[in-house]
């Protein structure tokens, strides 16, 4: 029976996570869409599976994290998870303590958890990032959730599991603030993958072939399969072509 643990990083940030079988220092942390539920078991264990200790995390100001949501631009929640990590960390339940010697870490994110996985790809320690129906561009406003209607659904439909103040809602409009396409001279195209299906009615697929054709990312546009959730990645015709990216 696989072990599914509860840490805290920086205080704020809930971290849910598998220890390999066997000893390892490869991470995977998955980066969640907006909103989304966080019952991802079946993809920690599945990466866990693959010899990776494997986190699922709770942007700050969501769920069980602290904190305000978008006060921060969200790929500081993952750094500030990866710098946690590099010291020891304790599991609330029974006190255990772990510690991963030289982390080596890899993103898997889907929508906004897949902006988020590319934005944190820019920190050195992360070695591979996989991002799955992105959003690369804030200022193209996706005609079934533009911003102002995703924060009125988020507010109604989830209510203080998203604790945000209005005007960082309107962050996200400014075309910096946590915009990859604003930022295409940092990114090393070598450590990503972008996966975006044109049938995509949730965030469009052009903007998203553009950004990875210009910063040189592994990129797989596909006919059909719409906006792709976390569960494609451990799924045909992904699940494979993932592993064997983040194992090169």
């Amino acid at each position: 029976m696989t072990t599914t643990f509860r840490t805290r990083f920086k205080k704020e940030i809930l971290a849910e996570f598998i220890a390999p079988k066997k000893p390892t220092n490869k991470v995977v942390i998955l980066c969640d869409g907006l909103p989304s539920f966080p019952a991802k078991t079946d993809v920690l264990e599945y990466f866990s599976r693959l010899g990776y200790w494997a986190f699922h995390i709770r942007y700050r100001g969501t769920w069980e994290s602290g904190g305000l949501f978008l006060d921060k631009s969200p790929d500081r929640d993952v750094i500030d998870v990866i710098d946690g990590m590099q010291k020891e960390f304790v599991e609330y339940w029974g006190g255990q303590k772990f510690k991963i010697a030289n982390p080596q870490v890899y993103l898997v994110g889907t929508s906004f958890g897949g902006c988020t996985a590319i934005m944190a790809s820019r920190d050195k320690r992360v070695k591979k990032a996989v991002a799955l129906s992105p959003v690369v561009d804030w200022e193209v406003q996706s005609r079934i959730e533009p911003i102002q209607k995703l924060a009125a659904f988020t507010a109604k439909a989830f209510g203080a599991v998203y604790r945000v103040e209005r005007g960082d809602w309107d962050k996200l409009k400014t075309g910096y603030f946590f915009n990859p396409i604003a930022h295409e001279d940092e990114f090393d195209g070598r450590k990503l993958m972008i996966i975006h299906a044109k049938n995509d009615l949730i965030v469009p697929w052009k903007p998203t072939a553009g950004f990875a054709k210009r910063v040189g990312a592994k990129t797989i546009i596909a006919r059909s399969g719409g906006h792709l959730r976390l569960a494609a990645a451990i799924k045909k015709p992904y699940a494979r072509r993932i592993a064997m990216f983040l194992r090169a």
